[in-house]
């Protein structure tokens, strides 16, 4: 065994020494008695469980994972741009794929702004622009349909020039 020389040394290294063995002997009996405990119990499902499920299965979600957009306008506006809408809560699928297309959602958003004339920004019909953008949206999904779009936030920026 290796003990140093010099006494501070030599209280450090045998202190040092001790934690871990405690640690290793805790570790030891940690999981000596892990495996002799008995699982705990099992959880059974009872009809309530089973109907609480099934209500759950129902929930709505609102997706709003576009986040706020930024869309130069044909007039030198910027417009901001805020989109959601709901599904359902169950549909693992459809949410995940609602997830992977975040950026095809922004483009088509931006692609339909972007490409108003620019007398339609005067006065932007915002019903128009849900039922237009809301098509797209559909056209491009494969694992479900989108039913609502809501425009949370939707303001012109004048440029001023």
């Amino acid at each position: 065994m290796y003990l140093p020389e010099k006494r501070s040394h030599r209280i450090v290294y045998i202190t040092l020494l001790t934690i871990a063995g405690t640690l290793v002997i805790i570790l030891i009996i940690g999981t000596i008695f892990a495996f002799s405990c008995k699982a705990g119990p099992v959880l059974q499902f009872n009809d309530s469980v089973q109907e609480r499920t099934l209500e759950q299965s129902s929930d709505i979600r609102v997706f709003s994972g576009l986040g706020r957009m930024r869309i130069p306008l044909v007039n030198s506006s910027v417009m901001i741009l805020s989109i959601s809408f709901p599904f359902p809560a169950d549909d693992i699928a459809f949410s995940e794929e609602l997830a992977v297309r975040i950026n095809d959602f922004k483009h088509m958003a931006t692609d339909y702004f972007s490409t108003l004339p620019e007398d339609a920004l005067v006065q932007i019909n915002e019903e128009t622009a849900k039922q237009e953008i809301l098509r797209r949206y559909n056209n491009s999904l494969r694992l479900g349909r989108i039913e609502t779009l809501y425009f949370n936030e939707l303001r012109i920026i004048d440029s001023g020039f």
